[in-house]
């Protein structure tokens, strides 16, 4: 663990709908690396920026919004 905030306290999978990110979080893939990923499914990566800046996960339907 790096000391980070975002690594002392990971994302739980699948337990939001909703996810604002960042051009940072690039390339977008869910679940997102900081998330737990033992309950979650594969890995899978998600063109935010050719959809609009909107994308749905097609496993397990979180919506994510880029927020510029």
């Amino acid at each position: 663990m790096s000391g980070s905030p975002a690594a002392a306290k990971p994302i739980l999978a699948n337990a939001e709908n909703r996810y604002e990110v960042t051009r940072s979080d690039l390339p977008l893939s869910c679940p997102m690396p900081g998330m737990a990923l033992w309950n979650s499914h594969p890995k899978v990566y998600l063109p935010i920026v050719q959809d609009g800046g909107e994308s749905v996960c097609p496993y397990c339907g979180a919506h994510y919004v880029l927020n510029d």
